[in-house]
């Protein structure tokens, strides 16, 4: 598991539950469709301006696009990024 895969997991689940297709949350979102796509399929990473404008054409938070994903500091080591749920 990696951002992108937690990002598109949380992204189709949101845009599922919203009911929406790719084209609409893309027109909505005032994004192109491919990006959507890109999104959902893993191939790109979102920037902190399309989260937020994703989350609000899903009338979500935009934590719900960010569920499960989180930073694990450490002191000693390299820190590094946890998907527990």
């Amino acid at each position: 598991m990696d951002l992108r895969n937690r990002f598109a997991e949380n992204l189709i689940r949101c845009r599922h539950a919203a009911k929406l297709s790719q084209e609409e949350l893309a027109t909505r979102a005032s994004l192109n469709r491919t990006q959507i796509s890109l999104l959902e399929n893993s191939q790109r990473t979102p920037r902190i301006d399309t989260v937020v404008k994703v989350a609000g054409a899903l009338g979500v938070d935009p934590s719900e696009l960010l569920r499960g994903m989180r930073w694990e500091p450490s002191v000693t080591k390299p820190g590094n990024f946890d998907f527990g749920g």
